[in-house]
């Protein structure tokens, strides 16, 4: 039994084809297909039904796959162990963030971090939470930064920061005349939310106190990103909540028609997750070392309230 087995047996479990696992792994489908038959040989065992279509996972197979995924993750600890002795903090490091907060923590952050540690060859992907939850078990990406809670068992969550939230409302809106408003001045049929699938929508949903559900019967106008949103505030179809770092980007003449709220001010927690394997952790603490010192300082709001993004 070797770790390449272990991986080939990971591979074929995730795509449940021979052809695109053995393509993903580099290695020419006949390769991968013999070494996985020794294996199965060597164990008296059938790992994958490969009479069905697509390929599936055997009853025993199943709990060889989770075994597999453990010794190929303690594997990689060897390599950090060595790393840590050294103090070495570089390679390859895949990072996973949802939409609602790549656009402007991203930019915030990337030039000091590349700049700090020049040797970590950064590989960034925006995803959903869902996605992200699947790549982390799976081990295709090392950490993500998404919102929380989420309570995860396999998924460790450090926060980096809390976010509030903050209104945008234009002249003809009722809550334009307000200086601050309060989360109970919020009417979920006059907001425009994000489409279905962001987390923050939930949030606001949450923060409306309305159940999900009843929210598509009342309020059909949805999209994708926040930029969007605003225009169509500025059309007078509604107001809109955003997140505060994106705040930080609004028009110099667009920034009258935002609205904080009242203490303690509605916000969203992000944090960095990672598996609980706990691998390439020197980069996961370089990589929140560096955000927490940027972003906290241009976050002046101390007191808040969080939202959280699964609605309860």
């Amino acid at each position: 039994m070797t770790i390449t087995q272990l991986q080939y047996v990971l591979a074929v479990a995730e795509h449940k084809n021979f052809t695109l696992a053995a393509q993903k792994s580099f290695v020419t489908q006949p390769t991968l297909s013999m070494q996985i038959q020794k294996l199965e040989d060597e164990l008296e065992i059938q790992i994958f039904d490969r009479s069905k279509k697509p390929i599936q996972l055997t009853e025993i197979g199943k709990k060889i796959v989770e075994q597999a995924r453990n010794i190929v993750n303690e594997s990689g600890r060897m390599q950090d162990i060595v790393d840590q002795q050294k103090g070495f903090i570089g390679g390859e490091f895949k990072l996973g963030i949802i939409p609602t907060i790549m656009p402007t923590l991203l930019p915030m952050f990337l030039k000091t971090f590349i700049k700090k540690y020049p040797k970590v060859n950064l590989k960034i992907e925006e995803l959903t939470t869902e996605t992200i939850i699947k790549r982390l078990n799976e081990g295709h990406l090392d950490a993500a930064i998404a919102a929380t809670p989420l309570g995860y068992d396999q998924i460790k969550e450090r926060v980096l920061y809390y976010e509030p939230f903050v209104g945008y409302t234009t002249e003809n809106h009722r809550l334009y005349h307000k200086k601050e408003i309060e989360t109970g001045d919020l009417d979920i049929d006059d907001i425009l939310l994000l489409e279905d699938g962001h987390c923050f929508r939930d949030g606001v949903i949450n923060l409306c106190k309305v159940p999900r559900t009843t929210v598509d019967d009342h309020f059909q106008l949805e999209s994708g990103s926040f930029e969007t949103l605003i225009k169509l505030s500025n059309e007078d179809l509604g107001m809109t909540l955003l997140p505060y770092l994106h705040t930080l980007d609004i028009k110099e003449s667009e920034r009258k028609y935002l609205r904080h709220f009242t203490e303690p001010r509605p916000a969203r927690e992000v944090s960095l997750l990672f598996h609980k394997s706990e691998l390439k952790m020197q980069i996961i603490e370089a990589l929140r070392s560096v955000i927490m010192g940027i972003v906290r300082g241009a976050i002046a709001f101390h007191n808040v309230q969080i939202i959280s993004p699964v609605q309860q």
